[in-house]
């Protein structure tokens, strides 16, 4: 008998892993949507409205999507393929040019309607603010994907508190502030989705080096379960979605694209697969709470699990291939 931690698929990934691939290189997949049919043929956006007050066009009737960390990676990708389903999207980010463009791309290509916001979610203040807006907008969120995230190299004591704090607002203060605040009316409706984007990190031993982020993961996670148990009986379905080694800017902010592109080409994952694995595991009739894309990172927590010694010394060996200290 295979073990559950082993069904399922690996993404076939190019070895040359210092260059972002080709994603029709990975292998194609059945549920995968074609990125190069996505664009136009030059790769440019369709012309659409900037829509500088946020008013929006007539079509699009599906659930409103909340997406952070919307401008670029997992983000924009999940924006891609719920616009795609139907969705109406309401795009959260920092860098509103970026939204913008998105947004107009999305309205033309799939007749959605969007909305953006610019926010930074290290402002304590901003989940309620970004509620407001929404209700004052008369959009009401029935799919939640709290995806926004960042890592900070170094280790606890070599950075700043402040920088650690604005952290931990981000990668979980905000999770559940919009959870808790737009929850309630999903569970009233009787139907809601809320996705939670953890990792891999937070299912597997944390080493020196980036201290908080495996800590923030593992909470996402436990938040996550918890939250899952709370909805089921009210229609609200909730995943934690755990991926490994993604490609995306992640790895450029932190400055660990040089130690990371050396990494094996196996273990790494494409967003496109990454945003589909975690659709289809929240939206299943029983849905898959802890969601973890790839055979190979099931592997690696199904092996921690039934080994966890074994486990803390591979990952504190291989600690500096992908930790910045």
């Amino acid at each position: 008998m295979i073990p559950e931690p082993l069904r399922g698929w690996c993404p076939k990934v190019p070895q040359d892993t210092g260059r972002f691939p080709d994603p029709q290189a990975a292998g194609a997949r059945p549920w995968r949507l074609n990125r190069a049919a996505r664009r136009t043929e030059n790769g440019a956006m369709n012309e659409a409205t900037t829509n500088d007050s946020n008013t929006t066009p007539p079509a699009g009737t599906g659930t409103w999507a909340l997406v952070t960390g919307a401008s670029s990676g997992i983000g924009e990708e999940f924006c891609r393929q719920l616009a795609a389903r139907g969705h109406d999207l309401v795009l959260l980010a920092r860098r509103e040019e970026r939204l913008r463009a998105l947004a107009a791309e999305l309205e033309s290509r799939h007749r959605v309607r969007t909305f953006v916001l610019a926010a930074d979610l290290a402002d304590p203040g901003a989940p309620e603010a970004i509620a407001g807006q929404l209700e004052a907008a008369g959009i009401e969120v029935g799919y939640l994907v709290n995806n926004a995230g960042y890592g900070v190299p170094g280790k606890l004591v070599a950075v700043p508190w402040d920088t650690h704090r604005d952290f931990l607002e981000v990668m979980v203060t905000a999770v559940c502030a919009l959870s808790r605040r737009f929850m309630p009316a999903m569970i009233a409706r009787g139907r809601g989705h809320i996705i939670n984007v953890a990792s891999v990190a937070g299912l597997t031993p944390s080493t020196a080096g980036h201290t908080l982020y495996g800590a923030s993961k593992a909470f996402v996670v436990k938040f996550s379960e918890a939250l899952a148990a709370e909805g089921a009986e009210h229609g609200v379905k909730v995943s934690a979605l755990c991926p490994g080694f993604t490609y995306s800017e992640f790895h450029d902010v932190t400055g660990t694209r040089g130690q990371v592109s050396k990494l094996p080409g196996f273990l790494w994952l494409q967003a496109e697969d990454v945003v589909a694995y975690g659709i289809d595991a929240v939206e299943r009739k029983r849905p898959r709470v802890v969601a973890i894309p790839g055979a190979i990172y099931r592997l690696i927590v199904w092996l921690n699990g039934a080994c966890p010694p074994l486990g803390r010394r591979m990952a504190n060996s291989n600690a500096h291939k992908f930790r910045k200290t």
